[in-house]
Formats: C-alpha cells, structure tokens, sequence
C-alpha cells in the first residue's frame, strides 16, 4: 500500500515537473546567438533568428537584447505562423540603424511586427540616426522618404512600454490595423525642424491607449488617422511638435472614419497647433464622431484649438473644393494657457459638411496677457462655464 502510495506521489511530483518545465518561459539572448554590441557588426539576422526560436516556442518566450549598441538593418518580425502569443521583447541596450540612409530609407519601415498576438516590447533604446536624411530633405535634394522606426501591423494585444525612440527618419512608432494596444511610458526625440517625424501614428485600429509619454518631434506629437475608433491618450507631454492631430482625414473619397477619441491631460509647450482636427478639402466619405479634448495646458502654443477643413498642401488637388468630412460632438472642456497668435480658437469646418455639435466648457486662453480672439466658419455648437476668447460659435 505504502509502495503504491509512493509512486503515486511520485508520479505526480513528475507530472508537476513536466508541467512546469514545459509553461516556464524561455529566453533567447541576441549576444549568446551572435550578435555584437559593438554599433557596427550587422546582427540583423541574429534578432531575426531570435523570432524564429521565440515563435516556434510552445511556452512564453523573451528575446533578450543586453547593454550595447546592435547594428540592425530592416527587420520584418511576421507573427503568421507563431504558435507563441507571449513573447517579450526585452531591451537594456540600443538598436542603431545604418548611418547611411539609403541601407533602409526605401523600406518604409526599420522594424516591422506584422500579425503577432501578445508580443511586449519592453525598455531599451531605438537610433534612427535620421538626421543626414532630414538635411537631405531640407536641402531639396533628391531622398529617398525614409523608414518608420517600429511598426505593429495587422496584430493584437501588444504592449509598447518605457521605449525611447531616437530621430527617426520618418515615423516613430506606427499602430496599424491593430486591436488592444498599450503604450505607455514611451520617450520621443528628434529636433524641431526634423520632417515627417511624427511621434506616434495610430490609424485603422481600435482599443489602443497611449500613456504617460514625452514627445518631442518635428511634425505632430501623436497622429490620428482614417479608422481609428476608442482610443485613449492621458498624460502627454508635447513640444516642440505640431500637437495632437485627428487627421489629416479625407484623403480619397472612401475612408473609414475616426470615432470616440479621448485626449486629457496633456502640455504642450511651444507647439505649432494643440488639439487640431484636420482635413482635405475634397469629397469624401470619411468622419469624425465624438472627440473629447479635455484638461489641457498650452504654453506659447501657436493654435491651440484649431478645425482646419481646408488642407490642401501646395493648393493641388483640392483648390475651390469643399471637405466631405463630416465633424460632429467634439468637446473642449478645462483648457487653458497661452497662445502664441491672437486667433488660439479657430473652427474652419467645411462649407457643405458643417461641424456639429461643438461644445467649449470652461476655456481660458490669452495672448499676451489679453483675452485671445475666436474664429467661426460653418460651426455649430455651445458654449459653458467660462469661455475665452468669447465663442463665435
């Protein structure tokens, strides 16, 4: 009886060994696979054969990336045939793209994670090194357009946190076609006068929270495309940078619209614009539906509050045109600070789509110590609490 008492628990101290074994995580470091953290020997195809071992992984998997810089060229991390729906990026050190612009500028993308569930990325430092593309740019020189640093595509249930992404060529970080994304504790930066660089870019995807981050960039701190439905951003530094920006929208005629946005709690420091809506003026079918801007500081910020529904870069394509966007239930609640022009409230909405169902609450904004002007054309809405400048609407 003793005997078969014995083996019994000893098949089960067996099988809890067995089960454990096979649901502990595994981890694949870059330097025990080959790669040098020297900044100049390409370890492109050890991160790569990192992901083949962490996909190919029955239990959760970590690719380790240790102190150091890592030479990486483009990287496509494709999750289509993982059977892993944990697997943790984990950075101590810094990824360094080719100092020559041309190795990834005709990529599109420096690193690309496309149809992966449950991959986190966390810490750690990417260096676009973009800054000989941006004077390639600026000096109207034939460039190529450049790479986004790291792009999530077609995936789900991804964590971006304590990320720093340094000038990028193009994009920082793009979210595309994504459900469930989390960003948080994310650290942007690239100069003032850097094109295209903007910091992050959400479209065509819904569920993404971007928290607790500090964007410092040349073109808009976070970008808001076609598609975008419930998405939530709190706690944002901006500036320098364009703002936070719901578009620009209605750039072909068939577009998904942007839906149940929530921005709060954000600073924007000598920004070009605050919180902007913009789009094409030009027939579309694409909208924006319930917008909340809400607690927001401006310091020396050039636009504030800005609906612009007449973009139209170089007046081609669009010139006389009216926006088909439709712009509706967009709140504006506790902003407050200063503007760099006089006008810090300006709604140009399209002449056959008016905006609709504008609501200001509780608005302070000056210009040099002067109650700052507004500005309405084919707006509609209301004003409460306490309001300046004075709505035009």
């Amino acid at each position: 009886m003793v005997k078969h008492i014995n083996h019994i628990v000893l098949s089960l101290i067996l099988f809890t060994f067995m089960y454990l074994s096979s649901s502990a995580s595994v981890t694949y470091d870059v330097v025990s696979l080959g790669a040098k953290a020297d900044g100049q020997t390409d370890s492109t195809q050890f991160f790569l054969s990192a992901w083949t071992s962490a996909c190919g992984s029955a239990s959760p998997a970590t690719i380790y990336v240790p102190q150091g810089r890592f030479l990486v060229k483009s990287a496509h991390f494709n999750g289509g045939h993982c059977k892993n729906n944990a697997i943790t990026v984990r950075i101590d050190g810094t990824l360094v793209a080719p100092s020559d612009y041309n190795i990834i500028g005709k990529d599109g993308n420096w690193l690309i994670f496309e149809a992966v569930n449950g991959v986190s990325v966390l810490g750690g430092t990417l260096d676009g090194q973009g800054t000989s593309l941006w004077s390639c740019k600026r000096s109207g020189k034939s460039c190529p357009s450049g790479a986004t640093s790291l792009e999530f595509s077609n995936s789900k249930n991804v964590v971006i946190s304590g990320l720093t992404s340094l000038n990028s060529q193009m994009f920082h970080i793009v979210i595309n076609s994504c459900q469930n994304v989390k960003v948080q504790g994310v650290k942007v930066s690239a100069s003032s006068d850097s094109p295209n660089t903007d910091g992050i870019h959400v479209e065509q995807s819904s569920g993404v929270t971007i928290m607790s981050s500090t964007i410092k960039t040349g073109d808009d701190c976070i970008s808001i495309g076609p598609g975008a439905t419930n998405l939530w951003i709190e706690n944002i530094a901006c500036g320098p940078g364009h703002g936070i920006s719901i578009g620009s929208l209605g750039k072909d005629l068939q577009e998904p619209g942007v839906q149940n946005v929530t921005v709060k709690t954000v600073t924007f420091t000598g920004t070009q614009n605050g919180v902007r809506i913009k789009s094409w003026g030009r027939p579309s079918r694409g909208f924006v539906k319930g917008a909340l801007f809400q607690h927001c500081v401006m310091v020396n910020v050039q636009n504030p509050i800005v609906i612009d529904q007449n973009y139209c870069p170089g007046e081609e394509h669009c010139p006389d045109q009216a926006s088909g966007v439709k712009i509706s239930d967009v709140t504006y609640q506790d902003i407050h600070g200063t503007s760099a022009t006089e006008v810090a409230v300006k709604f140009d909405c399209s002449s056959k789509n008016p905006c609709s169902g504008i609501v200001l609450e509780d608005v302070k904004l000056t210009y040099q110590d002067k109650a700052a002007e507004s500005s309405c054309a084919n707006a509609d809405g209301s004003a409460s609490g306490f309001v300046i400048p004075s709505s035009c609407l």
